[in-house]
């Protein structure tokens, strides 16, 4: 089989120059705990909340392979604030799978968002959001999945290759157990160029500006016939302005 390409990795004082470089950058473990201003059992701490996921109930592919949660936050400068549970929207344009409609998860359960790791996270991305852009309030949607092989193959972006209709969209790799697959590929959004690697550690982030780039994973599978596996993924998408479906 033939080896996993590995991702082009920044550290945390060269994130903000690959951004604009090329559109995103990828941080190690060790960079995304910097960056959080936090330590690796911070994180660690937040990774059995993936085993407490419901299934996904939209899934329009007839897929039963996808479990998450959703929960949406405003982070202005220094301040990170839940809003009332709501309903993940995206148009058409950005989704052509499964936009259009309201889906309405069940929210990150409290002790998640209660982890000092948690608020440092999103006060950390949001800081250079606005390093990119300018200060200004980020309307953050934070998504959990696990992507599991129980029927032999699950597909993180069954909705293909796509923008999110946001501003700057984070992959957090929590976990990847037992499979093999799962390919992330970035490509220019007007332009040939494009990259293709695999993220491998838990807790690597990739950091995408959604105007610029396109990006999806390939679909996984198991990595043997004794069990299925699965790949666990924290995603958060940062929007100025409103959440989608607020404009």
């Amino acid at each position: 089989m033939t080896a996993p390409l590995l991702p082009p990795l920044s550290d945390m004082h060269r994130v903000l120059d690959d951004m604009r470089a090329r559109g995103f950058a990828v941080l190690p473990p060790a960079g995304l705990v910097s960056l959080a201003r936090a330590r690796p059992a911070d994180f660690e701490t937040l990774a059995a909340a993936w085993d407490d996921l419901p299934p996904d109930a939209y899934l329009r592919d007839g897929g039963r392979y996808r479990s998450r949660r959703h929960s949406c936050f405003v982070v202005d400068g220094e301040q990170v604030r839940q809003v009332p549970h709501r309903a993940h929207w995206q148009s058409l344009d950005y989704n052509a799978l499964h936009g259009g409609m309201l889906r309405m998860f069940e929210p990150i359960a409290p002790g998640t968002v209660a982890a000092p790791v948690w608020a440092s996270l999103l006060r950390a991305l949001g800081q250079r959001c606005s390093a990119l852009r300018d200060p200004r309030p980020w309307f953050v949607e934070a998504h959990q999945f696990r992507i599991d092989t129980a029927d032999g193959i699950g597909r993180p972006t069954p909705e293909g290759a796509h923008r999110d209709g946001v501003d700057f969209v984070a992959v957090i790799l929590v976990a990847r157990h037992a499979i093999k697959g799962g390919e992330t590929r970035v490509f220019q959004a007007e332009g040939p160029d494009g990259q293709r690697f695999t993220l491998l550690e838990p807790w690597s982030l990739l950091f995408l500006d959604d105007a610029r780039v396109i990006h999806e994973s390939t679909p996984i599978q198991p990595a043997s016939d004794d069990a299925p596996g699965h790949r666990d993924t924290l995603v958060l998408t940062f929007r100025a302005g409103s959440f989608q479906g607020d404009d």
